[in-house]
């Protein structure tokens, strides 16, 4: 597999299915250029839709087709596919039983020069909230493939964050992948970082190496299904280290480190920081600027670590 962006991935990989199952069907939002999927247009343009800018009717069509037994993936902006279309594929989607994989892209800061109303930081606390389907985000173009490949096969709607442009590669391509499931991509006993999506998976592992040299063992997993939520997995390395890091692109208040915080607070409590986003809304720039305005990096996450890490001393 070529080290393309993470959008002609998605595509790459909705080809790859669709030559397999002619229930495979695509729609779009007048976005198929930006998101990449004008290549599947041309390979099979008999399976594109292009409902032009009408999200809410994409999500109505595309719970029809499921109706009708096709299998639907519909992507749009995170904003418009979360926000705007979130009543249809609520009702038509998921109280209907339907099955439809919607896609938002450029999740949170990931929409750079759109600025703020563009920047989806709540787009996983909406989905979060419909009842059975599935929330995931891909941390790097190996895991992309897989899971687009287990949403076509879930028997539920699914909701995916793609962060568009990009590249990176933190698995081999031989790594077994299940939604629902998180992945341990550093083991560690001090403190365990757990974090979800392009941008924060990497630069947790590189707070996790600088820590590392300086005596601090650090546990580092990839939640890359939000729901379900890996509930043994975080249970485990909340008992083992006693001390849990969560770190998304997203509201805290409704994310990630949210689903984590509710269930270690039932049945494991330990000394907990959650990042993320806190009450804000997005702003313009380019993603170095808006990964240190939201202090989405590494030397960011090494600050919290070490901060948590002295309440975990306190507390024992």
């Amino acid at each position: 597999m070529e080290d393309k962006d993470m959008r002609d991935i998605y595509s790459d990989t909705l080809c790859e299915l669709a030559s397999q199952n002619e229930d495979i069907i695509v729609l779009d939002a007048d976005l198929s250029g930006a998101n990449g999927i004008s290549s599947f247009g041309k390979k099979f343009p008999e399976r594109l839709i292009n409902v032009g800018v009408a999200e809410a009717n994409m999500v109505g069509i595309a719970s029809g087709l499921s109706a009708g037994g096709m299998i639907p993936f519909a992507s749009s902006f995170a904003c418009f596919a979360a926000r705007r279309a979130f009543d249809q594929f609520f009702i038509s989607s998921n109280y209907a039983k339907c099955r439809v994989n919607l896609v938002g892209t450029d999740p949170g800061i990931s929409a750079l020069y759109n600025g703020g109303t563009h920047m989806a930081f709540e787009d996983i606390g909406l989905m979060r909230s419909v009842p059975k389907m599935i929330v995931f985000e891909p941390s790097d173009i190996v895991s992309l493939k897989a899971l687009v490949k287990k949403a076509a096969e879930a028997p539920v709607s699914t909701y995916m964050r793609l962060h568009r442009k990009g590249t990176t590669r933190l698995y081999d391509e031989s790594e077994k992948f299940e939604l629902g499931k998180g992945k341990v991509l550093v083991d560690g006993s001090d403190i365990a970082i757990f974090a979800t999506g392009f941008i924060l998976v990497k630069e947790a592992l590189e707070a996790a190496a600088y820590l590392e040299k300086h005596g601090i063992s650090v546990a580092v997993i990839d939640m890359m299904t939000v729901k379900p939520l890996d509930e043994e997995l975080v249970l485990k390395y909340a008992e083992k280290t006693g001390a849990v890091l969560t770190c998304e692109n997203h509201q805290v208040s409704t994310g990630m480190g949210s689903a984590v915080a509710a269930l270690l607070a039932e049945k494991m409590p330990v000394p907990l920081c959650l990042h993320g986003v806190k009450d804000q809304f997005g702003e313009v720039g380019d993603l170095e600027y808006l990964k240190q305005r939201f202090g989405f990096n590494s030397v960011k996450i090494v600050e919290l670590a070490q901060k948590l890490l002295l309440r975990k001393k306190a507390a024992e």
